[in-house]
């Protein structure tokens, strides 16, 4: 790609993406104290990452043990696929008491949300992989964002190589474990709290072992 081509390409894409790309530019760590984390969750038409879509997309922010609640991220999406196995929620989409707001303006949402911080979600690969999806529709870049999986982390505290096969370490599991209630489950914005609650009692369990240190939460 010549320069001319390449300069034309990255004006071509919006403000908010270069924005969001400003956040990553010469970022240094910061104690894990003082990091702003965003836990996330998206609930979809689906579990095929190509060819579902995101219906909504609930997100809350924390720094230390302080989950701040009065900014949190709550977005509904217009839909134009209709997956028969999803019939309850898209039921809920059609009500005109939600707003619903398009693909790319949700992406300018949560981005702008997010910034540069530190991502957590359970099970991350699945809703890191339909967020880069809905990127990549509309000729955006992946994630910058560092993630954190809340299952895989909640394994490595208790020291387990290899995955037991016969515990499901779904987040309900965990929720049980680790004594978080279960309030507005299945709802994005409710399993993001829930998200963010596991990962803060783990990173109790962590701090009791002399573990909370970057290299062991991002297994570098």
């Amino acid at each position: 790609m010549g320069f001319l081509n390449f300069f034309k390409t990255k004006k071509n894409h919006p403000d908010f993406w270069e924005e969001y790309l400003s956040h990553f530019k010469n970022k240094k760590d910061t104690s894990v104290t003082d990091t702003r984390f965003i836990a996330f969750d998206t609930e979809t038409t689906g579990f095929d990452i190509k060819e579902d879509r995101v219906l909504s997309i609930g997100a809350v922010s924390f720094v230390g043990k302080r989950i701040d609640v009065n900014n949190t991220l709550e977005l509904y999406l217009k839909q134009d696929i209709f997956n028969p196995e999803t019939v309850e929620i898209h039921e809920l989409m059609k009500s005109d008491s939600i707003d619903k707001i398009s693909e790319i303006e949700a992406i300018q949402a949560f981005l702008n949300y997010v910034k540069g911080d530190i991502l957590i979600a359970h099970h991350a690969g699945f809703d890191k992989g339909m967020i880069n999806e809905m990127l990549q529709r509309h000729g955006l870049g992946k994630l910058k964002n560092r993630f954190i999986d809340t299952g895989v982390l909640y394994k490595r505290s208790l020291h387990i190589i290899y995955q037991d096969k016969t515990k499901p370490y779904s987040l309900d599991y965990l929720c049980k474990e680790l004594n978080v209630p279960t309030v507005d489950r299945h709802t994005a914005t409710g399993d993001a709290l829930i998200t963010a609650l596991v990962f803060l009692k783990i990173l109790g369990r962590l701090d009791k072992k002399k573990h909370l240190n970057w290299g062991y939460l991002l297994n570098r």
